[in-house]
């Protein structure tokens, strides 16, 4: 809880910040990485570069400021164990939190000047280190469920057994431990996080991607989409290193696998809706489903641009065969090629509507694709009467749902 004193002052000031809230946080990462520079092998240089990083960063500091102080009424409880999660699978310490309220601070200074007051300076600080504070508790009962030791390496030398061109812009690889171990297990809808040196010296870079491959085997898949850069936006610096730089036979440094959202969630129904290369999480539940529950009722939902560009679509005929209560929806904005032979599905034209997707009254949902994507899809769920609580998604980047306040 805030302090009493601390939380008329917040209260105050924060329309202040709010209104300043990017300004400060840019700020921030420029202190930061000049007075850290091996801090830049940790956060993505794609988000930096769009700004996105810094805008979700004044954000969530904002928003954690309003549940402290009242008006607030984000759900906070699921966003910090996904962030808590995103931290882990980085290898993100406790000591690097004291490095980031000092400059975070010290940034609010800056760019207030002197309006910011040592009675503004504390409260401010108090709120951070109680978001510290919770963040580092939940993440170290992650790192001991995952068997990583205190001040231990989450990383782990995987090497890579196969490798197939899924469509023009997506590869699956298979993956092995080196050491010979054992294979974590994991849940649908968990992630690794991949490690890679990129060329020229320019440091190490870390990505998250679903397992897309059935739990429980001797190896891990994950399926990587190549990221091309728009507008401000950079090419993908990982997504085009593994694109163009891995074979069979080389090595890849992963992280044990986390995430909070389960993509087979509840039991009963189930919705699998994704798209593009969000569809990772619903493969892996597919094929958990025809290993441990092929007749559990099961309806998939996927969008993408064209049926060539619907990546891992040609295991969907075997998983048809082994999951006898499977239904196939797919959405093609071009479904000129959308006919697939032994591909029992229905198939759109266009984008996804979500007054047409089949709905039983007590499915459990699972969304995983872009924001926009999410947003749409939930947003119409909620309105035919889904329980929001019965509605799980997992978002990559720095960004989160525009109701994720409902």
């Amino acid at each position: 809880m805030l302090s009493e004193s601390s939380a008329a002052v917040v209260k105050a000031t924060l329309p202040v910040v709010q209104a300043h809230g990017e300004a400060i946080t840019g700020r921030f990462y420029q202190r930061m990485f000049d007075a850290h520079p091996e801090l830049l092998n940790i956060f993505n240089r794609g988000n930096q570069a769009t700004g996105q990083q810094k805008a979700a960063l004044a954000a969530a500091v904002v928003a954690y400021a309003e549940h402290l102080t009242g008006p607030g009424t984000m759900p906070w409880g699921p966003i910090l164990d996904r962030i808590a999660h995103k931290h882990v699978s980085l290898g993100i310490t406790a000591t690097q939190y004291t490095i980031v309220g000092r400059h975070l601070m010290a940034a609010i200074g800056e760019v207030l000047g002197d309006a910011v007051t040592p009675q503004i300076a504390a409260a401010w600080d108090e709120v951070y280190w109680l978001l510290a504070c919770e963040l580092i508790a939940r993440e170290a009962r992650l790192y001991t469920e995952a068997g990583v030791a205190e001040n231990g390496s989450v990383w782990r030398a995987w090497r890579v057994t196969d490798r197939v061109q899924e469509t023009r812009d997506v590869v699956s690889f298979t993956l092995v431990p080196v050491d010979g171990g054992p294979v974590p297990t994991f849940t649908p809808g968990q992630y690794t996080s991949v490690a890679v040196d990129l060329d020229a010296g320019r440091g190490q870079q870390i990505r998250q991607y679903s397992l897309s491959g059935r739990p429980g085997a001797d190896h891990w898949r994950i399926t990587v989409k190549r990221v091309r850069g728009t507008g401000d936006a950079p090419d993908g610096m990982v997504s085009g290193f593994l694109h163009d730089r891995i074979a069979v036979g080389d090595t890849l440094r992963l992280s044990p696998p986390f995430g909070e959202v389960s993509a087979v969630a509840g039991g009963g129904p189930l919705l699998l809706v994704s798209a593009g290369i969000g569809l990772t999480s619903a493969m892996a539940a597919l094929e958990h489903l025809a290993a441990a529950e092929p007749e559990r009722p099961v309806v998939l939902v996927h969008a993408d641009r064209t049926a060539a560009a619907h990546a891992l679509r040609d295991a969907l005929p075997r998983l048809l065969e082994r999951l006898p209560r499977l239904r196939l929806n797919l959405w093609y904005e071009d479904a000129a090629d959308g006919e697939l032979a032994g591909l029992k599905a229905q198939v759109a034209t266009g984008l996804v509507d979500p007054e047409l997707i089949p709905l039983s009254p007590d499915a459990h949902v699972h969304l995983c694709g872009p924001l926009p994507f999410m947003n749409a899809v939930r947003g119409g769920l909620l309105r035919r009467g889904v329980p929001a609580e019965r509605i799980a998604y997992e978002v990559f980047g720095p960004g989160m749902l525009r109701d994720e306040r409902i």
